[in-house]
């Protein structure tokens, strides 16, 4: 089986508990819970049984402790992940709108992952890496990019393949990482945005013209996730939309990240389209049934568990 690397942030997530609440005055909160847009991914990798590993950096601290806990458990290899004494591990606070919309306050670039840097441990990783997964939230600092732009050229050297989710949050947006995420665009195989993103990088505008400009661009293929309605890959050879699983929605943090990871896991083993789409949905739904950006990550045997319940509910 192919060995699939991320690098970027490992954070504690702490939660609003009212829809509506604000950071402007005091309130209730949960947490905290593991967490981190590639953190997220590569535990849903780990609990698909494909060896993986992580590049980050953690402080001594109870986060980072529970991070690091959690990832093993999940059976990511933690060993590139750094731990900083002195430093503490990076935040994210919450919060809810009606809408279902979400806003954070982060400390990711002043916190132990500002300190993340190639090492002995992220070398030894990389060199038995077949995939790397790059996500638009980890490009936060010019140590990390320069942390996956190594990871990237030694990865695509040795003929391995990189996907790449641009999962922009509005409030991590620099001047650096928009370079940054043109750097990736141009060089991944797999490219998986959600709505809009779809535009970030092609003069179309409409969904087929933009799909048509990233596969003549190079791209080997795309994969437009949906929300709700599903999501849909495209390559060389056409087409193929899988509609989502409904669930009950408790926390949709973490949705996209699993999806990615299901899908990802698939796509490196050679399943078709519609299995491996099937696959990633079922790993996005299952993650926002649970309270907590990682609750929802489950294990090969319940997601195939899960599928076939949908399939009887069905039929």
């Amino acid at each position: 089986m192919k060995t699939v690397v991320t690098t970027g942030e490992i954070v504690v997530e702490i939660m609003a508990t009212r829809i509506g609440q604000t950071f402007l005055e005091p309130g209730p909160l949960v947490g905290p819970f593991p967490s981190g847009a590639p953190a997220i991914f590569i535990d849903q990798v780990g609990r698909l049984g494909q060896p993986c590993g992580m590049i980050s950096s953690v402080g001594a601290d109870d986060f980072g402790t529970i991070n690091l806990e959690r990832l093993a458990g999940s059976g990511v290899d933690v060993s590139a992940i750094a731990v900083h004494q002195g430093a503490a591990t990076g935040s994210a606070f919450v919060r809810y709108a009606p809408d279902g919309s979400r806003a954070f306050v982060f400390n990711i670039v002043n916190s132990a992952c500002g300190l993340m840097a190639m090492n002995e441990a992220a070398e030894a990783l990389i060199a038995r890496a077949d995939h790397i997964h790059v996500m638009g939230s980890s490009l936060f600092s010019t140590s990390a990019i320069a942390v996956m732009q190594t990871a990237v050229d030694r990865i695509q050297a040795r003929g391995g393949t990189v996907s790449f989710d641009p999962n922009i949050r509005p409030e991590l947006l620099a001047g650096s990482m928009r370079e940054a995420l043109e750097w990736v665009a141009a060089r991944c195989d797999l490219f998986l945005p959600s709505g809009a993103e779809l535009f970030l990088f092609t003069k179309a505008r409409d969904e087929d013209g933009a799909v048509a400009e990233l596969l003549a661009a190079g791209r080997s293929a795309v994969v437009v996730k949906k929300g709700g309605q599903g999501a849909v890959f495209y390559d060389a050879g056409g087409r193929t939309a899988v509609p989502a699983f409904h669930v009950e929605e408790v926390d949709p943090t973490g949705a996209g990240d699993c999806f990615g990871a299901g899908f990802v896991c698939a796509w490196l083993r050679g399943d078709a389209p519609s299995d491996a789409l099937r696959l990633a949905n079922a790993c996005g739904a299952l993650a926002v049934t649970a309270k907590g950006p990682m609750e929802g990550t489950r294990f090969r045997s319940d997601i195939d568990a899960f599928i076939a319940a949908q399939a009887e509910v069905a039929a």
